[in-house]
């Protein structure tokens, strides 16, 4: 009766094979590098190229046009083939998989693919567009988009999801803070495009869709609302006299004047005439978010804001519930720890970040954790980051390592090595001992290091030089899970996917790993939503 007594995974695995979603087809073709790639199904090539891509951003072996392009063909494609499961995606995407501009792309793509091709099965089209909207500028992103791509037609569905989430998004503080001369598409120009009808349950909102129309094309003449308690405030900052106006600032209660009239830093300054100095700063940070305040550290100590308010800055940086509530990727607060101007901001963003991965798993038993460090995986995250996806490896690699019972960590490129590290040491500590080692031969890591751990985690963009069959994994036991993460959305994977213990994740945010003890519990994971 021995042949149960073995490895606690080698038997789950023995009695039971889950299966995940992101699936290979069996199909082989050359990858970017040369390689021996596996063609993934389409679904599963969508949501890993959706999770990954910043619209318009170019990575190592895709330009952004090339990458877009894949994107929108992929979305049209599934948009009339499974609508149902691509309108989950563009929901889940813009609120769990936080990518914005993606899920506005993708909605107004299934919505041209739908009607282009006459289908009326599946999720309506209106309904679709409500749901990838979140924030109250973003109807007149998603505006936008559909005319510089198909012209100043608008169908009835993409008016009628656009109107639904202007009624649910607008308010006063809203259209102070995004309704600005910048936008092409101001708040007045979506509702005269759309025709959006107040919200019935918002008796205000009649009187608020007047004001931003009068914004738009009467200022000169436009007056808030008697009700709109921070619309009227802003009226009053806003018809004080300049030379009065720093005198609210360094007065007291100047902070809570500020946040009841909606005063965002952006336009403050604007509203001061005047430089950011100290005593501005101080009475803004009360009411900014937490993101604004990491984006800002460095305009904080240039202007010379107290010890005593930038802790209370800090603070609120640091709290574990605010990092949740941002919803930020934890390469933000990576980019903000690296760009400190001043060391009091340093352990706070540490701490931020530690508290962004909480979401990696304590994994029992030994695991093998490859970080790929290649050429390819040097290329920004977006237009705007001064990240890129090695370092976005290397933090969730080491985040995996440390959280484990036992774990061996490697970094591989053309060669590989292991990555030192101590118990309870800081995931930045570790990011420091991380190189660039060139090529990406995935299958080599692999062989050198794996010396039967329970399980193997390779954080990579899957372009492996070199692979035997289409498989970079093969020197693993079929019994050990081989688990891929995928942070680049290429087309080609470098294993076989979606069962027989190999699986495949996707995106930059730990939420990914949390399929990782679902599996090795032999319960099969599904899409996230």
């Amino acid at each position: 009766m021995a042949r149960f007594n073995q490895r606690v995974t080698q038997l789950r695995s023995a009695l039971s094979r889950p299966t995940s979603p992101v699936t290979t087809t069996g199909a082989l073709a050359a990858n970017h590098q040369g390689g021996t790639g596996r063609v993934r199904d389409a679904r599963s090539e969508l949501f890993l190229l959706a999770v990954a891509n910043f619209v318009a951003q170019e990575t190592f072996y895709e330009g952004g046009e090339e990458r877009d392009t894949r994107f929108a063909v992929l979305v049209r494609r599934l948009a009339v083939e499974d609508p149902a499961w691509t309108a989950g995606l563009l929901h889940w995407l813009r609120r769990d998989g936080q990518m914005r501009t993606a899920s506005l792309v993708g909605g107004a793509e299934y919505v041209k693919a739908r009607l282009d091709a006459g289908c009326t099965e599946g999720p309506a089209n209106r309904r679709v567009i409500d749901s990838v909207l979140l924030r109250a500028d973003e109807p007149g992103e998603l505006l936008g988009y559909w005319t510089s791509r198909y012209g100043r037609a608008l169908p009835k569905p993409l008016k009628r999801g656009i109107a639904d989430a202007v009624r649910r998004l607008h308010s006063g503080r809203s259209l102070l803070k995004y309704d600005t001369a910048s936008k092409g598409f101001r708040f007045g120009d979506v509702l005269n495009l759309v025709h959006a009808a107040p919200d019935p349950a918002k008796p205000w909102q009649g009187e608020l869709f007047r004001y931003a129309l009068d914004r738009r094309h009467r200022p000169e003449s436009a007056v808030p609302p008697v009700g709109d308690r921070t619309l009227t405030a802003h009226r009053a900052l806003m018809e004080l006299p300049v030379a009065e106006r720093r005198d609210v600032v360094t007065g007291p209660g100047g902070d809570e004047r500020l946040a009841e009239a909606g005063m965002t830093w952006e336009a403050l300054a604007g509203w001061l005439q005047g430089p950011m100095d100290a005593a501005a700063w101080e009475a803004v940070i009360p009411s900014m978010g937490t993101m604004a305040l990491v984006r800002n550290l460095r305009n904080f100590d240039e202007a010379g804001v107290s010890d005593e308010v930038a802790a209370g800055a800090a603070e609120r940086i640091r709290d574990p519930e605010a990092v949740a509530a941002s919803r930020q990727f934890p390469f933000r607060y990576l980019a903000a720890h690296r760009h400190a101007p001043s060391l009091r901001w340093a352990y706070p963003l540490e701490q931020a970040l530690g508290h962004s991965l909480s979401q990696v798993p304590a994994l029992p038993g030994r695991t093998l954790v490859l970080v790929d460090r290649s050429g390819s995986m040097w290329s920004p995250l977006s237009e705007r980051s001064q990240l890129n996806r090695a370092d976005a490896a290397a933090v969730f690699g080491a985040a995996l390592a440390l959280r484990a019972a036992d774990a061996d960590l490697v970094e591989f490129g053309t060669t590989s090595a292991p990555v030192t590290y101590r118990t309870g040491e800081s995931v930045l500590r570790v990011l420091e001992r991380f190189g660039n080692l060139g090529g990406t031969d995935t299958v080599r890591a692999v062989e050198r290091h794996y010396r039967g751990h329970d399980r193997v985690l390779i954080v990579t963009d899957e372009q492996a030089s070199y692979t035997y069959r289409g498989d970079a994994t093969r020197s693993v036991p079929d019994t050990v899970p081989v688990y891929t993460w995928n942070l680049a959305g290429y087309r080609l994977g470098h294993a076989p996917s979606g069962e027989g213990n190999r699986h495949t994740f996707g995106g930059l945010s730990g939420a990914a790993f949390r399929m990782v003890p679902l599996l090795e519990a032999g319960v099969s994971a599904d899409w996230p939503w």
